[in-house]
């Protein structure tokens, strides 16, 4: 195994408040189990990538973390509490917050409606209308587009409306699953600076993304998966420096 490397099934990281602590879990669909005795944990401020290679089992552990998925064995545990069996909408007013790859927005809603509709879970109609309109304020190409519906938006703006929501609702947590899938270079740079501002508002991130070299250089630590299990664990500024991770995942 590669200098500087851990390879683990547990947890290995410590400091700082844990926020999320996926422990040993196997999952899957009907009876094909996808991942296996996979360990993950989260440290409130941290962004935390998963990387590997397609069919690794990256996008499952989101799902089983999310509540889509309940695991056939293990625990996952969220702000010290267990929440293996707990639904997804329970999740979400927890402060778990799912962006999932592809349509994750309302097409047949403007853009104002898609935040308003995540405004609903915000009790305080005030609050509500203060925070959509501070996203609007924020996002420009989404202010001068918020009568537009979202199935008119470009890619980028469709996912820079799924992560507006995290200024509305702001989570503890946000799963995002492959945000910069078939965008533009200059666009995957603003999706991916959206994502360190997300850490200054206080929100955690588990990040799932092929472009492997973009999800390193912005996180804390980093997970490779590999046929459904832990395969190799560090921070995600040594794991650009490993040859084998550059050879294997990076393209050399």
């Amino acid at each position: 195994m590669p200098a500087g490397i851990r390879a683990s099934s547990k947890p290995i990281w410590g400091g700082k408040a844990m926020l999320l602590e996926v422990d040993r879990i196997n999952a899957g669909y009907g009876r094909t189990l996808v991942i296996e005795d996979v360990s993950i944990s989260v440290d409130a401020g941290e962004i935390v990538s998963i990387i590997g290679p397609n069919g690794a089992g990256k996008s499952t552990v989101l799902r089983t973390v999310a509540g889509q998925l309940i695991p056939d064995a293990g625990a996952i545990r969220y702000s010290g509490q267990d929440i293996t069996r707990i639904g997804m909408a329970e999740r979400g007013r927890r402060g778990l917050m799912f962006v999932p790859q592809g349509m994750n927005i309302f097409p047949n809603l403007t853009v104002r409606e898609n935040l308003e509709i995540a405004g609903l879970l915000l009790e305080d109609a005030a609050a509500r209308e203060e925070a959509v309109r501070e996203a609007l304020d924020h996002y420009p190409v989404l202010g001068r587009k918020r009568d537009h519906y979202g199935r008119a938006l470009s890619g980028g703006e469709r996912q820079l409306l799924a992560l507006s929501r995290t200024r509305i609702l702001r989570p503890r947590l946000v799963l995002l699953d492959e945000p910069s899938l078939g965008l533009a270079p200059l666009l995957v740079d603003h999706i991916f600076d959206e994502i360190i501002r997300m850490t200054r508002l206080g929100v955690s991130v588990l990040l799932v993304e092929q472009n492997a070299r973009k999800a390193l250089s912005i996180s804390h630590r980093a997970y490779v998966l590999e046929l459904g299990r832990n395969r190799l664990t560090d921070t995600g500024a040594r794991l650009l420096r490993n040859e084998d991770v550059r050879r294997l995942y990076l393209g050399g």
